[in-house]
């Protein structure tokens, strides 16, 4: 079963409060509802793969100025068909920042989020069942910005605030400093 390996993953994650806990089954339940969880095509929903990528010393963050949605977020995106969503927040976080040296700091999740996505054109309103995983790269290394972001950065993680307020950024920044 293409699902049981992420499965296997969301049941051995430990969510650091009740509300990440509470996502964590919502995805859990919608994967066990949906055989084509990982298909954009599925218009309810879909699994979605997101890297928090940090700095060597644990200081900053790299964040997008997210280009439809208009917020400042990790980067990350759709599964596509690949149940692999590690590779995924990779493959997304390569692709949105055009850094090379971003290296997982663990094949464990580093946090789950469910959060709806505004209807667009030829899409109606739906929700990222989000998989998020926590990396490192070379903050001196050159970014690229693509066509999807209006802007990367590497946020000060003291100074998270000053660009999102939200919970799921701020939990996530929370669980870096621990």
């Amino acid at each position: 079963m293409h699902r049981a390996p992420l499965l296997q993953l969301l049941r051995s994650h430990r969510p650091s409060d009740a509300h990440e806990s509470a996502m964590r089954d919502r995805i859990i339940a919608f994967i066990g509802e949906h055989t084509d969880c990982f298909e954009r095509s599925l218009l309810v929903g879909h699994i979605t793969g997101s890297a928090m990528i940090v700095n060597r010393q644990r200081t900053h963050t790299l964040l997008t100025h997210h280009g439809k949605l208009d917020k400042w977020l990790q980067l990350g995106g759709h599964s596509d068909g690949d149940p692999d969503t590690l590779a995924v927040a990779q493959r997304e976080a390569e692709e949105e920042s055009g850094l090379k040296s971003i290296v997982p700091v663990s094949a464990s999740i580093f946090d789950v989020d469910v959060h709806p996505i505004p209807a667009r054109k030829t899409e109606p309103e739906h929700f990222h069942y989000d998989i998020r995983f926590l990396f490192e790269a070379d903050d001196a290394e050159p970014l690229i910005i693509t066509s999807e972001s209006k802007d990367l950065a590497w946020i000060p993680l003291a100074e998270i605030e000053r660009y999102t307020t939200e919970e799921s950024m701020l939990r996530m920044v929370r669980k870096v400093l621990q």
